[in-house]
């Protein structure tokens, strides 16, 4: 997934500034796709220059309101439909356990019972993301929440294998 494509799909329902943008993303997305002010800001220019998106009105001290173009959707769909995903093959976190034998059996549980709090706090987080959403109606709330419940097993999963993974340490 692209931050292009993530904000090409966040304008799919309503126009939004780059502001509004920057908040429903933190409060969506941010679990699947993190990016920063600054690159949100910096995407939404190349979208506006290739044509994706266009200023629909610019309010008070420049605050831009950007709408999807039905280039946009095109593109939006293309990428849904014809192209095949990324499969991010690294994970520095399995990387470190490969390596573990080279701390104490003591400094190799700690490292993995510091995951399992770790995962434990993603967790948490991701669900009070979910109490704090007000779950409207339409597509984005639908899918939004079938990525959230992704995240809330994934990071399950993850916990119970860091509790598994500290009892095989002898």
């Amino acid at each position: 997934m692209s931050l292009r494509h993530a904000l090409l799909g966040l304008l799919v329902d309503r126009s939004a500034s780059g502001y509004d943008l920057l908040k429903l993303f933190n409060t969506s997305l941010a679990n699947v796709w993190p990016a920063t002010q600054s690159q949100l800001y910096t995407e939404l220019n190349k979208l506006a220059e290739a044509g994706l998106i266009a200023v629909a009105a610019e309010g008070p001290r420049g605050r831009k309101q950007y709408a999807l173009t039905d280039e946009g959707l095109a593109e939006l769909r293309h990428w849904l439909t014809e192209t095949e995903p990324q499969h991010q093959g690294r994970s520095e976190v399995l990387l470190r356990v490969f390596f573990l034998g080279v701390v104490s059996h003591e400094r190799a549980r700690e490292y993995l019972a510091d995951l399992s709090t770790l995962f434990a706090e993603e967790s948490a987080d991701l669900r009070e993301l979910e109490r704090s959403i007000d779950w409207e109606d339409g597509d984005l709330a639908v899918y939004g929440r079938i990525a959230l419940e992704y995240g809330l097993r994934f990071n399950a999963m993850r916990q119970e294998w860091a509790d598994w993974a500290i009892q095989q340490i002898k």
